[in-house]
């Protein structure tokens, strides 16, 4: 058996996974039975164990500081593009070639070029400098087509449903009944590959909640995603969202802080959206008329038009990796891939507590350490899993029922007996 010093990101998110289920009535314990497991990278066959210590670095460094602290891959643009990704600029530079007239001399103006970038919003002055930017012009030769459309495609994902990215946008205010005006957010997913968008919905607030309602319905529309690259938000980082990821073997990583160029491909459908929709669609009555009109006009204007880059229609070339799609079934057992777990310990009467209210386990489970999975919005309905297998639904206790069975099954005591 071997084992590899730095293990992938995927290895530790099944670690951090493991701690949810290991037994051990303090998180040191879970810690410790976890450092007795032996991980396997799916991919490549290669086995890893680690040290208490080293999980537990792991375990506190996620509780303060979310999962994109896990990955601590050494730049590869290390002393050469500190704060750009080239393949992100090129793209950035094909977007903008085609607006651009040359000089007299048949010249593209660097100067003209970047400017244009900047006022676009693809970047900002601290994230690319004039300097910079015309270093990495340079030596990349990105003002010619070929060498930029080259570079941006390597950036691509080959496959549909290889890699996601997801964001939050501002919407348009509704007014309700009362006469107050309420906000919107957008929450939309879209596919690397194919430019599909997976889902988009908006809501009226920007919370953990409206977020897991999206990715569910991205997910039952689309199919599982191999990688998902998320926003820096507390809502993209919620315990739910890395819980379900590590269900569904799904990649999770995000965007570094204030690095809005990192997410790209949905930066760009939302200036698309507020160009071609909200620009030309400002009264709505109801968050479902909007809704409404935004899905409609997401799969017949956007969807099921050629998309310049594509040279096809976004949902085409997505349906030509159809036999690599792996959907979810829409049942109440995937929609427990999504709650909210806790530990709790049983009793010997094979109850336990959570929410100042007592269960019975539907098994035989007394003392024993369970995981108890619930959804956060709702809290009437506890799934039971012990280690990674689902034993059932808890039952509220009833008291009085109990007693009435335990005396009856209680047999009378004969004259004589102690």
């Amino acid at each position: 058996m071997t084992y590899k010093k730095r293990p992938p990101f995927e290895i530790r998110m099944q670690v951090l996974g493991a701690i949810d289920f290991a037994l051990g009535d303090s998180i040191q314990e879970k810690i410790r039975n976890v450092a007795k497991k032996t991980f396997v990278d799916q991919h490549t066959g290669d086995k890893f164990k680690f040290t208490p210590r080293t999980i537990s670095t792991w375990y506190y460094r996620y509780k303060s500081k979310g999962v994109a602290t896990l990955d601590n891959k050494k730049r590869t643009d290390k002393k050469l593009y500190r704060k750009i990704c080239l393949s992100e600029l090129a793209e950035a530079i094909t977007e903008v070639l085609p607006s651009i007239r040359k000089n007299k001399t048949g010249k593209l103006l660097r100067s003209v070029v970047y400017n244009l970038l900047l006022d676009r919003n693809f970047f900002t002055r601290s994230q690319l400098s004039q300097s910079t930017f015309y270093r990495m012009v340079r030596e990349n030769d990105l003002l010619k087509t070929e060498n930029a459309k080259k570079l941006r495609l390597s950036f691509a994902m080959q496959f549909a449903n290889e890699l996601w990215q997801a964001d939050t946008m501002h919407g348009p205010s509704i007014k309700m009944s009362d006469g107050k005006w309420r906000k919107t957010f957008f929450i939309a997913f879209i596919d690397d590959a194919s430019r599909v968008i997976t889902h988009g919905e908006f809501f009226f607030a920007d919370n953990t909640e409206n977020m897991i309602e999206a990715f569910k319905m991205a997910l039952f529309k689309r199919g599982k995603p191999e990688r998902l690259y998320f926003d820096n938000g507390s809502n993209y980082k919620s315990k739910e969202i890395l819980q379900a990821c590590v269900r569904l073997n799904i990649y999770l990583s995000h965007a570094p802080i204030r690095d809005g160029s990192a997410k790209g491909k949905v930066e760009r459908f939302f200036r698309t959206f507020r160009d071609s929709f909200l620009t030309k669609n400002f009264d709505f009555k109801s968050l479902e008329e909007l809704n409404d009109k935004t899905s409609n006009w997401i799969e017949s204007n956007y969807n099921s038009k050629p998309h310049k880059e594509l040279q096809m229609m976004p949902i085409d070339r997505f349906n030509l990796d159809h036999k690599k799609i792996r959907f979810l079934t829409d049942d109440k057992y995937s929609q427990e891939i999504f709650f909210l777990e806790q530990d709790r310990k049983v009793s010997k009467t094979n109850v336990f507590s959570i929410n100042n209210q007592k269960y019975e386990c539907p098994v035989d489970l007394r003392q024993k350490t369970i995981q108890v999975r619930f959804d956060r919005t709702r809290r009437d309905r506890f799934v039971i899993y012990f280690g990674d297998t689902r034993m059932g639904e808890a039952l509220p206790l009833n008291i009085h029922t109990n007693a009435h069975i335990y005396r009856k099954n209680l047999k009378p005591r004969k004259q004589g007996d102690n």
